[in-house]
């Protein structure tokens, strides 16, 4: 069947009638192009439909998001379905005083999806993937989800203990030769110095805050090295080239700026952004209930774990515990508490003068310094 504005409005108006929670009024308005939306859509965030010439549907929820394409009618009646039930959900979360959203939003949206077509419940709680069969429910996470790395979101939102938060991956990738290619000292990265070994230094004028701003804290964790820094020397970054050439294929960076609210989410893999072809992710995108990135696309994957936080974990209350738990089922990233919170993280304050940062200086490490522990 084709897909277009008349065969999905008659369709809808079928499964409206017959589910008793829709009517056709919850039908999105359409267009021919983006730049209508503003003509269109009475409320941002609404739903718009897009209908090209040969068929593809496009859904946005503002001029410049497009997130899904599709010549399925089917997935199409999903997306209009989805939206809707959140809209419904929300009124409902909206009048229940005696239950917050973080329990009721996102589980009420699957049960009203399940009322109109049990299979749209399945792919609902998939976090809306199309070739859910419904056979294979994920199973529950079935531990606690502020153990490994969840639990410095809060934190980190006011740029506590740092304001990146970066993760290295790749064959034999070593977290001191990631230090010290970001400009960390190399006799202390050497001599296995610890964070609480630069804090308990003989420098009554100096507070913890002043120490935190002039160094870095790294190690591995996860099977990834992570490096965590307020800023580097001079704000230089490793390049890609660089980072290649110790070995790494992945990495992450989660960067605060809590005086602006900026929040972000940067994925590299084989020196190539997963990105969407969005540019910078901001964490704000995300709200409960709601897939963040392109439907089908590179970040699916996160789509589906941020759906699969939500209902393993309705009590997370923070958007973005629930964000990092997601982040550290689908992408391993965990971080030592005990070590960070109690001073013994790895650490190094940035190199004085010049270092080559395309290599990083030399340093020879102490067997028992190359492997780093896993925690």
């Amino acid at each position: 069947m084709q897909t277009t504005e008349h065969t999905l409005k008659r369709v809808w108006h079928t499964i409206a009638a017959g589910s008793g929670l829709l009517d056709d009024a919850m039908f999105p308005p359409t267009g021919t192009s983006r730049d209508q939306y503003t003509q269109r859509v009475s409320d941002p965030g609404g739903l718009f439909l897009v209908l090209d010439e040969d068929g593809t549907v496009r859904g946005y929820r503002d001029p410049h998001w497009e997130f899904f394409a599709t010549q399925d009618h089917d997935q199409v009646l999903y997306f209009v379905a989805e939206q809707a039930v959140h809209d419904l959900a929300d009124h409902i979360v909206a009048h229940s005083p005696d239950h917050g959203p973080a329990v009721n939003l996102v589980s009420g949206q699957a049960e009203l999806l399940d009322r109109i077509n049990p299979a749209w419940g399945s792919r609902f709680r998939d976090g809306g993937t199309s070739d859910m069969d419904g056979t294979r429910p994920a199973r529950p996470c079935g531990r606690d989800p502020l153990e490994r790395f969840a639990w410095i979101a809060h934190g980190w939102r006011d740029q506590d203990p740092y304001t990146t938060l970066a993760f290295f991956r790749g064959e034999d990738v070593s977290a001191e030769q990631i230090a010290l290619l970001h400009g960390a000292d190399p006799e202390q990265v050497a001599t296995g110095t610890r964070l609480l070994d630069l804090r308990d230094k003989d420098d009554p004028g100096r507070q913890h805050w002043e120490i935190d701003w002039q160094t870095c804290c790294f190690g591995d964790a996860g099977g990834w090295a992570f490096l965590m820094y307020h800023d580097t020397p001079a704000g230089i970054r490793a390049d890609s080239a660089a980072l290649a050439r110790l070995g790494v294929t992945q990495t992450v960076r989660l960067t605060a700026t809590s005086a602006k609210a900026i929040y972000t989410f940067d994925y590299v893999r084989d020196s190539r952004r997963v990105d969407d072809d969005r540019g910078v992710l901001e964490l704000i995108w995300y709200k409960r209930g709601r897939a963040p990135y392109y439907r089908g696309g590179q970040l699916d994957f996160l789509n589906r774990a941020l759906r699969h936080a939500e209902l393993d974990h309705p009590d997370l209350f923070h958007d973005f515990e629930l964000y990092f738990h997601a982040l550290e089922v689908s992408l391993g990233l965990q971080l030592p508490q005990q070590d960070i919170k109690e001073g013994t993280v790895r650490a190094a304050q940035w190199a004085r003068g010049d270092v080559d940062r395309g290599q990083g200086p030399s340093v020879t490490l102490s067997p028992s310094r190359r492997g780093g522990r896993t925690r």
